[in-house]
């Protein structure tokens, strides 16, 4: 019974406290408010679908930190050079990226690497998961930025969550 009305005791204490620590005042509302959004709060998250990260292998964690952060210098560097040219060169376009991975949280990886580098964002992800929607500040071949995402990126990310 206890376990219905507090499916977890860890998070609904975390939840009580983080309230009066926000709230800043320990008023008998607060502590009414706390104690309804400790109770409440656990019970909506256990009804939230969860996947677990599972890792691979991670020394290719390293080298790909290196690649993207220098990606992301020569990025800015060449976002620079298209913002400050002319318009009309700029090509920007939305580009769906077929995707390898399957690890939601590996997903999530490869989406923040593509946001983190400058001149492209993630915009969308496919409900099947098989496709990234990207889009591109400037491109004029769709297939080659799909080839480099997938080789620069998420080969590296397939080993790390497999």
């Amino acid at each position: 019974m206890k376990r219905r009305m507090l499916p977890s005791i860890p998070q609904s204490l975390t939840v009580f406290a983080f309230w009066l620590l926000m709230a800043q005042d320990v008023s008998p509302g607060n502590i009414v408010m706390a104690l309804l959004l400790a109770w409440l709060m656990p019970l909506l998250a256990a009804r939230l679908e969860r996947e677990f990260a599972r890792l691979g292998r991670l020394r290719g964690g390293f080298r790909l930190i290196g690649r993207l952060l220098v990606d992301i210098v020569i990025a800015n560097l060449t976002v620079a050079k298209q913002v400050l040219g002319p318009e009309s060169k700029l090509h920007s376009q939305f580009v769906w990226i077929p995707l390898d991975l399957t690890n939601i949280h590996g997903i999530s990886a490869l989406a923040s690497v593509i946001t983190l580098t400058p001149g492209t964002v993630s915009a969308e992800l496919s409900e099947d998961r098989r496709w990234l929607l990207v889009h591109c500040l400037s491109v004029d071949d769709p297939q080659a930025l799909i080839d480099e995402v997938k080789t620069r990126y998420e080969a590296p990310l397939r080993e790390i969550f497999p």
